[in-house]
């Protein structure tokens, strides 16, 4: 499980907003979440225990449950039709209680390498149902500008700008996946024996590894779009104006982002200061979580308070803070405090 270690404390490194990188497409998977066990025998172990799960949650009719069975699946090399990550997700948005979240999830419902990602079907639907959400808008921009297509681009800016929020349903990804792990104990072959977390700490790193691999929107295309076109008045506008929105919004690669234009973009001295120190706090924040993390996978009073923290619903950003509270963690940084690297 040590990968899982490396895989948070570089969310913590990417944090530098210019080393963020876009996939093939805006927020494509890239394959099954990196880390969640290390030997191979776990790691099948595992796998035949997320489709077990998957199995079990097939069965329900509500949209949360077949969510979080899908992010279970997902992963599985050659699943049967009725446990395949299209066959669920599209169950679940027949549901009267489909939220735009599990809209988002059919995002990744494509062929990368057949050029169909993200879903036209499902990003179409987005714009219907969540216009008023800044990630919506953010992930067409990367898509525009990867197509070199200028207009359309400076049209998504102003849409993402003047939305009313940011929500990357991460958060509902965690309340699907924390609620699905329950539904059977996890065998003894898929962790192990010495590790003082057990069955939770497997839980845990099932729930925060799978709901990491969904869609992320272009934060870098929307960074670079921003910084090569700051001497345009009405860009530089809309450019703060979506700053605001991600620093309220429900990520941390979102708040970063907004905290990145703020501290460059901005004409005043000091806004581009509290800025400065804002995204330091935000490191901080990130790292202390990372070294939650790892604390869960020995101690299981940690790991199922991490889960009742991500069934408690809200956004990813909630469920950080709401940890770092728990703990009695500070979520500002110590005078003169310096970010650990990432390691390698």
């Amino acid at each position: 499980m040590r990968g899982r270690r490396i895989a948070v404390l570089a969310l913590a490194g990417l944090l530098s907003l210019p080393a963020l990188a876009d996939g093939p497409w805006p927020g494509a998977a890239k394959g099954p979440a990196k880390g969640p066990v290390v030997q191979k025998d776990q790691t099948k172990a595992l796998l035949q225990f997320q489709k077990d799960l998957a199995s079990v949650l097939a069965l329900r009719t509500e949209a949360e449950p077949l969510l979080g069975a899908a992010l279970l699946a997902r992963p599985l090399a050659n699943p049967p039709e009725v446990l395949s990550y299209h066959s669920l997700l599209e169950r679940a948005s027949r549901n009267a209680d489909a939220g735009p979240q599990v809209t988002w999830a059919r995002l990744a419902d494509c062929d990368a390498k057949g050029g169909t990602c993200p879903n036209a079907e499902a990003l179409a639907q987005m714009e219907k149902q969540a216009p008023d959400n800044a990630a919506v808008w953010l992930l067409k921009l990367g898509m525009d500008d990867h197509a070199n297509a200028g207009d359309a681009v400076r049209a998504d800016l102003g849409r993402a700008a003047n939305a009313r929020l940011y929500d990357d349903y991460l958060g509902a990804s965690l309340k699907a996946l924390a609620n699905s792990v329950s539904q059977l104990p996890p065998p003894a072959d898929t962790f192990n024996a010495l590790q003082g977390a057990g069955a939770a700490g497997v839980q845990m790193v099932i729930v925060f590894g799978l709901a990491s691999a969904q869609p992320v929107p272009g934060f870098q295309a929307t960074a670079k779009y921003c910084e090569d076109n700051k001497a345009d008045a009405g860009v530089a506008g809309d450019c703060l104006k979506l700053a605001k929105v991600l620093e309220w919004g429900s990520s941390p690669l979102g708040r970063s982002l907004g905290l990145h234009l703020r501290e460059t973009l901005s004409a005043s001295e000091a806004d581009q200061q509290d800025a400065k120190h804002a995204r330091l706090n935000l490191i901080w924040q990130m790292q202390r979580f990372a070294q939650l993390n790892m604390q869960a996978q020995g101690d299981k009073a940690t790991a199922q308070k991490l889960l009742a923290l991500a069934r408690s619903g809200g956004t990813e950003m909630s469920v950080i803070l709401a940890a770092l509270r728990a703990y009695g963690i500070p979520p500002e940084a110590p005078a003169g405090w310096e970010p650990a690297k990432v390691e390698k």
